[in-house]
């Protein structure tokens, strides 16, 4: 009997080992502010963008469109994306900045509208890996919400839809201790894992 507790007890210490390894690290001052980390999945609807623009340039082209992604995990909902983006095929790279907008929930928090015009993708057109660094800041509506992700993914086929992964921090208006989630017009303290 003892060695079954003790076989169980160092499961149970490895497996939380395990799920504390798999979150991002948060430098303590980090967590003393209320930052939590966030990790998750999307999907990039390159098939149904529109086109609003292409103008040639020596090297590539330059395209604006409106694409849409939708977020699973911490993040749940839809970004409405307006990227202005640069190819240049005699080097292989792909540069997308503009204008951005998150409609859904944080971490089970009630709706927000996020607006960012600080994003960055690099996509190596000859890989199809693609880095991105997304900032959350500007709260249109809901609950004051900041984030700040880390976008990687691998478009396996170009012109098709891409999965990618997102990781990061989001921090709520006065910390972790404030957070309320009003989900169904009740104020229930939103509970954290």
């Amino acid at each position: 009997m003892r060695s079954i507790l003790v076989t169980t007890a160092v499961l149970v210490t490895f497996l939380a080992g395990v799920a504390c390894a798999s979150e991002p690290a948060l430098t303590e001052r980090e967590g003393r502010n209320g930052w939590i980390p966030v990790s998750g999945t999307g999907i990039h609807y390159f098939t149904t963008a529109i086109i609003h623009s292409q103008r040639p340039t020596q090297t590539g082209l330059v395209q604006r469109s409106t694409d849409t992604i939708e977020l699973q995990g911490d993040l749940v909902g839809r970004v409405l994306y307006h990227p202005l983006s640069v190819f240049d095929f005699a080097n292989g790279t792909l540069v997308n900045t503009g204008n951005q907008v998150f409609s859904g929930t944080v971490l089970g928090s009630r709706p927000v509208l996020l607006h960012d015009d600080e994003f960055r993708f690099d996509v190596n057109l000859w890989t199809g890996e693609t880095v991105g660094h997304v900032y959350l800041v500007d709260r249109i509506a809901g609950p004051r919400v900041r984030c700040y992700l880390t976008i990687s993914g691998i478009a396996e086929n170009p012109g098709e839809d891409a999965e990618v992964a997102y990781t990061g921090r989001c921090r709520f208006s006065g910390g972790r201790r404030s957070i309320i989630d009003v989900r169904r017009d009740t104020d229930v303290p939103l509970e954290l894992h």
